[in-house]
């Protein structure tokens, strides 16, 4: 069974036994493993096959392609039963709950600094009035220095009470900037302080949104796996952040992010096509043309390079696809002897009628 077949089907009976079959037929047809990701991936393929997803993996599969296992992974974002990722994102909705809950505990208090401020004033003003006047009596014959020694109480309560809150305003400001920090930490990667996959899904969206015009390099650092055999991984870990340096260096003013593991992505807005192969080139020949060594010994490593996928965004694509096919154009990148950029076009689109 294709997969538009597959995708039609879901659509006809809504049975949970026909669509378990359909799952079953659908993973056997391409060639999956029977595991709990690629099950979950089938059932949201299936289930809904007007959504997003299912849009995505026709584009892949159109005349016929089978899905490979990194298709499901890239294609997968926001299916995949990964708890991590789950306890991720409720980590980072507590953590924007309780910024709010503090802005507005810190709007709260200011104000009422400002009344009791006021009414300190109004209270010392006529306290004072009240102590030139202490031998009056008024109509009730109660001394008016006992009202002063009353009144003087208070202001001492309310100035005690302007310092809590000027401690209480300046903690609550000091808890806003650390759960700022938090949330921007939750965007970064902790090795090369780049932006991470979130931050770059959270900005494409944000683009195209925006109607910007977008390009999508997806670079990987070639043989990498045998810098970590040869050198160990300290030394590799050295070796991504100076790649993340030199990649946020030759592409100021555009998106530089560390996808995952070897892997940085790079978002061009408001760059052509060629002015993106351009910058993307530029960096390559920058990375090639650095000589690294090792730190305690001074022995070379080698030639480190990277290869790259470039390609277009079309208007109104998804960030699954477009990456996607950046994606499949490094391998080719890859195959094709690495250190290059393998550029690609965005698919045409058929006009509306």
């Amino acid at each position: 069974m294709s997969v538009a077949r597959a995708v039609r089907a879901a659509s006809v009976n809504g049975a949970s036994r026909d669509l378990y079959d359909r799952i079953g037929d659908f993973l056997f047809d391409q060639r999956l493993e029977p595991d709990p990701a690629n099950f979950a991936f089938a059932y949201h393929l299936l289930a809904d096959p007007e959504g997003s997803l299912a849009r995505a993996v026709h584009a892949l599969t159109d005349g016929g392609v089978r899905l490979t296992q990194r298709d499901i992974e890239s294609l997968n974002i926001d299916v995949k039963p990964n708890h991590d990722v789950h306890a991720k994102e409720h980590a980072e909705g507590l953590v924007a709950q309780t910024q709010m809950q503090v802005e507005g505990f810190a709007d709260m208090v200011t104000a009422i600094r400002a009344e009791t401020a006021d009414f300190g004033r109004n209270l010392a003003a006529s306290a004072e009035a009240i102590s030139r006047s202490a031998e009056i009596r008024d109509q009730h014959g109660v001394a008016l220095d006992e009202v002063a020694r009353i009144t003087a109480a208070m202001l001492a309560r309310v100035r005690s009470a302007e310092e809590r809150l000027e401690n209480a305003t300046r903690e609550a400001s000091d808890l806003r900037e650390k759960l700022e920090e938090a949330r921007d930490n939750a965007r970064r990667d902790p090795l090369t302080q780049l932006p991470n996959r979130r931050a770059f899904e959270e900005a494409f969206a944000s683009k195209r949104t925006a109607g910007a015009a977008m390009c999508i390099a997806v670079c990987d650092v070639d043989h990498f796996k045998a810098v970590n055999d040869r050198f160990g991984h300290a030394v590799g870990d050295r070796v991504l952040k100076a790649i993340a340096e030199a990649l946020s260096e030759s592409c100021q003013g555009h998106l530089v992010t560390r996808y995952g593991g070897e892997e940085f992505a790079i978002l061009f807005s408001g760059a052509t096509l060629e002015e993106a192969r351009e910058i993307i080139e530029a960096a390559r020949l920058f990375v090639q043309a650095k000589r690294y060594k090792l730190r305690d010994s001074d022995e070379p490593l080698g030639e480190i390079t990277f290869s790259a996928g470039l390609t277009p965004v079309a208007d109104n694509e998804m960030h699954q696809t477009a990456f996607h096919r950046a994606d499949r154009l490094l391998y080719q990148a890859k195959s094709g002897g690495r250190n290059c950029v393998q550029i690609g076009l965005a698919p045409d689109r058929p006009s509306r009628r």
